[in-house]
């Protein structure tokens, strides 16, 4: 008997990136990104055992919705440079977006790229109708990746006591 457990987290392929399953030897890299006070300004900074419980949420939400979080990996170095998701919050009945892009790998446009396949997926696989991403205020870097997405600004909204700025795009 096979005790093995599988899920099924579609593999993207763009030209310099493949966004993949996240893998237990990726968290080392995940953890060090939300401890260090400069690279998780906008997530908030987590100690190793709350970066755990991120990490596995972020991985089961295939599991719930069918949609969650991928690894972005460099094809050419083999490298993990961040991630990037499509998922649903509990109570929302729009698809949400997030990226990140881990400090060595800043201004290199891969949030961008990694963004706009997850979106291409968004729209053109599951067929949703919409898509928000929610950004924190002085988050330019990810309000300008959101805007190249053809997201517009929807409203303020609050997330964990904190007001947030909502963008979001339909599908064409």
């Amino acid at each position: 008997m096979n005790h093995a457990f599988t899920a099924s987290v579609p593999h993207l392929q763009i030209e310099r990136l493949t966004l993949r399953e996240y893998r237990r030897t990726d968290f080392d890299l995940f953890a060090d990104h939300l401890a260090n006070p400069e690279s998780s300004v906008h997530l908030g900074s987590a100690d190793r055992q709350t970066a755990w419980r991120i990490f596995t949420s972020h991985a089961g939400l295939w599991l719930v919705h069918g949609a969650g979080w991928w690894a972005i990996e460099d094809k050419q170095t083999g490298q993990l440079v961040g991630s990037v998701g499509a998922f649903f919050r509990e109570q929302s009945t729009v698809m949400e977006m997030g990226w990140n892009t881990y400090r060595a790998f800043w201004g290199k446009g891969i949030a961008n790229e990694a963004a706009a396949a997850v979106l291409n997926y968004v729209f053109e696989v599951r067929r949703e109708l919409k898509v928000r991403a929610l950004i924190g205020p002085g988050n330019e870097s990810s309000r300008r990746v959101a805007e190249r997405l053809g997201m517009t600004f929807e409203m303020e909204t609050e997330l964990n006591g904190k007001t947030i700025s909502s963008y979001m795009r339909e599908r064409a």
